[in-house]
């Protein structure tokens, strides 16, 4: 037992190209909705936990209106969730073959975590108006929780395909497994705790977009001023968290997948005082047109600008990611995170001043893409930790050409499943639609209150 025997053809680099496409679409999918079924949980038990304490209608709209969202989206990440389910297997017996019986601990217990959160969410939409208030507010706690260990499990899971661990293969056969050591491998601080922050910044800048695009049309009452505050304040007080996480991530990337930070600097050249690349392009071995802060890199990896940072030189060739891809979408990831921390300070300049929003029109602007902006962010965060590991499923184990189903025609489970995600999204965000105009009241519009001190 513990091997796999691959068949005697691999798959064609067509098929390979299509199996990479599927991946990535249904993860590029379903990280946005891992996100929100870790942050929007938190923000309704917030909003709920005001409405008790306070007695106000308007927080107790927003929290039923947002349990119902979040009963739509937890439907729609389920469905997600099972595709890429089928997809680990269909998609990549090479890996799963050798290697599920030592990171299938990770999965097993998601699935522990995904019933939870399911049996407490299901209790939670039901039980309003039926039992105590505080009860029903203890049991969206589970949901909270649950949500959270999901994505804290699936992210270990990929940390070891980064860093494996918690096995010993010898002439194709997997002995010593210890599915613990595998779960718990050194990639998993930074990896969870860089995934799980993201998750409360991109759920709280995305619920804030959607009331601050309704207060942009003229719906400035108090409900819509709510809707936008307490999800954005949320997200600006992870922003600077995040800053500090991601600087984190990078030293131990730097010390553990040394590629993967080179070609996300696009530095080619192993050397001390290796300066800091912002944009440009690269052509052949060589990054172009980049804004270069001199010894930059050295001083954010080992803190002196004399730390020597290893290059692409020291990888041969077919071991290399994508460079240009790898550079862009780091540079995306950092330019939208910094973004955000300037947009927060914003917000928290105006409200230390004078107790209200910024009066610029541009700060409702700018806010209402602040969403979109934090799903760049992950998106491109994802795609760094995805691409930079490449050509390699299982880092310095297993080569992705390796992984892939061998069999023909894996473009049209591409096509296939591309539709099934079209669909997908058309059903979810007419469903939010819906529950997007039920919040409208009924009441004539209430006159502005946005700049008053007592509207939050």
């Amino acid at each position: 037992m513990g091997t796999w025997q691959l068949a005697a053809t691999a798959a064609s680099p067509a098929d390979l190209v299509a199996a990479r496409l599927q991946m990535a679409l249904s993860l590029g999918w379903h990280i946005i909705l891992a996100c929100l079924g870790v942050g929007m949980p938190a923000l309704m038990l917030i909003i709920e936990w005001r409405a008790l304490r306070t007695g106000d209608a308007d927080y107790m709209r927003l929290a039923r209106q947002w349990a119902k969202a979040i009963g739509v989206l937890f439907a729609a990440g389920a469905v997600s969730g099972t595709i890429l389910s089928f997809e680990m297997g269909l998609l990549w017996p090479g890996m799963m073959g050798i290697y599920g019986q030592v990171i299938g601990l990770p999965f097993a217990a998601e699935g522990i975590a995904f019933f939870i959160e399911a049996i407490f969410l299901g209790i939670y939409l039901y039980a309003w108006d039926r039992v105590p208030p505080k009860m029903h507010l203890l049991s969206g706690v589970p949901v909270l929780i649950a949500g959270t260990a999901s994505a804290f499990l699936v992210v270990c899971a990929n940390a070891w395909m980064n860093q494996p661990r918690g096995f010993v293969r010898a002439d194709g056969v997997v002995s010593h497994v210890s599915p613990w050591r595998a779960m718990f491998n050194p990639a998993v601080p930074h990896e969870t705790l860089h995934m799980i922050v993201a998750a409360f910044m991109t759920a709280g800048f995305l619920v804030a977009g959607v009331y601050a695009a309704g207060m942009l049309r003229g719906h400035r009452d108090r409900y819509h001023l709510l809707g936008f505050l307490v999800p954005f304040t949320v997200a600006a007080v992870f922003t600077p968290i995040q800053i500090l996480v991601g600087d984190y991530a990078g030293k131990s990337v730097a010390a553990l997948q040394p590629t993967k930070l080179a070609a996300a600097e696009a530095l080619f050249r192993t050397q001390a005082g290796a300066p800091l690349s912002i944009g440009g392009i690269v052509t052949g071995d060589r990054l172009r047109y980049a804004i270069e802060i001199p010894k930059g890199l050295s001083f954010l990896v080992g803190e002196s600008f004399d730390t020597v940072v290893q290059g692409l030189d020291q990888v041969p060739r077919a071991d290399r990611p994508p460079v240009m891809i790898v550079h862009l979408a780091f540079d995306a990831m950092v330019a939208m995170g910094f973004l955000l921390l300037l947009l927060s300070a914003w917000l928290g300049y105006g409200w230390w001043r004078r107790r209200e929003l910024p009066r610029s029109p541009w700060f409702l602007r700018l806010a209402a893409l602040s969403g979109l902006a934090a799903v760049i962010a992950v998106e491109a965060g994802w795609t760094v930790t995805e691409v930079g590991r490449q050509p390699w499923t299982v880092y310095g184990h297993l080569r992705t050409s390796e992984a892939v189903n061998p069999a023909p025609g894996l473009w049209t489970g591409f096509v296939v499943v591309t539709l099934v995600y079209a669909v997908l999204t058309v059903v979810t965000l007419y469903v939010m639609r819906l529950i997007r105009w039920s919040e409208r009241p009924v009441a004539p519009q209430e006159p502005d209150r946005a700049h008053e001190p007592e509207a939050f």
